[in-house]
């Protein structure tokens, strides 16, 4: 089953659960160190609406990259090299996700070699023009910015 079909007229709301479905189905086959295949197939499977499920989307990938914005993982770099890397980690999957959460040394990889994956910031507008025609002024819950979750910077 491609990845439009599988969002065509059946997911309406995006729980983590079918978030990480999602990004599973649209990843490729081949190693796409910048995700940007991933961020096409996602726009592309997202852009046949409705609206709920970008929304429902964009909302999933903030929490998620909210959760990795943490002390431990970024001290050491820019707050937009982070935040890009912070997305490869997405972009790499849940079981990555998870075990990095888990495990903060298993970042290092992804931090020492500048992994990144930009383009997936950009999946939900982009989704959101080819659906509607509209620009899409967004605001989610969770702010995905480096720093914003003041829990994971703070002192220990």
């Amino acid at each position: 089953m491609s990845a439009v079909s599988a969002v065509s007229g059946i997911m309406t709301v995006v729980d983590e659960d079918s978030f990480w479905q999602l990004i599973e189905q649209c990843s490729p086959s081949d190693p796409d160190p910048d995700a940007d295949q991933l961020a096409e197939a996602l726009t592309e499977a997202l852009a046949v609406g409705p609206v709920s499920t970008i929304r429902g989307f964009a909302e999933q990938l903030a929490w998620a990259l909210y959760q990795l914005d943490r002390r431990e993982f970024g001290k050491d770099m820019s707050a937009d090299a982070f935040l890009y890397t912070r997305c490869a980690v997405v972009a790499d999957g849940r079981a990555v996700y998870e075990s990095v959460l888990a495990d903060p040394t298993l970042f290092a990889p992804y931090a020492n070699g500048l992994v990144w994956a930009e383009s997936l910031l950009y999946v939900p507008d982009e989704a959101h023009l080819e659906l509607t025609g509209q620009e899409w002024d967004r605001s989610t819950r969770y702010d995905y910015e480096t720093g914003s979750n003041t829990d994971g910077w703070a002192e220990a």
